[in-house]
């Protein structure tokens, strides 16, 4: 049974779902309703994608729960090859697979008979900001798009944090990728990332690593599938396909990006939203971190995901 880090509301119902993507994967969700919910009647709906590395019992599922008690039909989900989802090996990603998972979410709630399917919108979390944007440039049936502490994972693992990293560092790994790709091939396991939770972290740990552990390494947010690490034979399609090419082509559809007033991730939502062709929105949370976004249910706009949501999917 998949453990939740947070508790059912009293005012929705959750249904373990699956489906099969395009790559016939099949992905795990949860489909979150109104507890006074009518099946006879059409609704709106919004997809919700994890954090990188997280899945649907955490800071999605949360997302997904509120939407449902605000009345919308809310779906969140595990990507290919992790969490629930199918796909070997274990904890492979890429960004076309990644933004795949969001088009299939959008042809499973389309399907529902209780589903409006001009009225289908998509919440990214972190690395999922981008994969939601991605899948949006080319999916025309995601017609208002959030993503909430954004991370473009394309450019992260291409040219590093704050895009610091030289010729020669890029180059580095996609050498120390080509010798596990031959180590792989030739019989040994596929090698993971070298962080993970639950990892120790301390005073001394950098900042950015501590406030991620404080969530993936507590009781506040562990969970066994979410261990936060990827194949690292992954990072070579990242580091080959941008996600936000085509963002502009968005247009006249909204996009909504929200970010923490602290958060480490800033430059990611604030670079986009310079790319993005309006109708568009920067929204920042005072006070809060990256992290913060991911379940402080008392910090999370809540009441402005509602009023987005509400005014595009009609």
């Amino acid at each position: 049974m998949p453990n939740y880090i947070f508790k059912l509301s009293d005012k929705v119902t959750r249904k373990s779902v699956s489906y099969h993507n395009r790559f016939g994967i099949k992905i795990a969700a949860d489909l979150y309703l109104p507890k006074d919910f009518d099946e006879s009647k059409k609704h709106a709906a919004v997809i919700i994608g994890a954090p990188y590395g997280g899945v649907k019992e955490q800071g999605s599922g949360i997302y997904a729960q509120n939407m449902a008690e605000r009345g919308f039909v809310a779906l969140a989900f595990d990507p290919s090859y992790n969490g629930y989802s199918g796909g070997e090996p274990r904890h492979l990603s890429s960004p076309d697979l990644f933004v795949e998972d969001f088009s299939a979410a959008v042809d499973y709630v389309g399907t529902r008979p209780f589903v409006y399917r001009n009225q289908i919108g998509a919440i990214g979390m972190c690395g999922s900001g981008g994969f939601a944007i991605s899948a949006a440039q080319v999916d025309r049936r995601i017609k208002a798009i959030a993503t909430i502490s954004m991370y473009d994972i394309s450019r992260a693992q291409s040219n590093g944090f704050k895009d610091s990293f030289t010729e020669e560092d890029r180059n580095t790994i996609l050498d120390t990728i080509a010798e596990q790709r031959y180590a792989e091939f030739e019989g040994n396991p596929p090698a993971l990332t070298e962080r993970g939770a639950p990892i120790g972290f301390d005073d001394n740990t950098d900042p950015i690593g501590r406030e991620f552990g404080e969530f993936y390494s507590t009781p506040r947010g562990y969970h066994p599938n979410s261990i936060t690490q990827f194949t690292v034979t992954s990072s070579m399609s990242f580091m080959n396909f941008p996600l936000l090419t085509y963002i502009k082509s968005i247009s006249p559809r909204p996009i909504l990006f929200i970010m923490g007033e602290h958060a480490h991730s800033r430059y990611f939502s604030e670079d986009a939203y310079e790319l993005a062709a309006e109708p568009k929105e920067l929204y920042i949370v005072p006070n809060a971190g990256h992290v913060d976004l991911y379940d402080k249910t008392d910090v999370i706009p809540f009441d402005k995901l509602e009023a987005f949501f509400t005014e595009n999917l009609k």
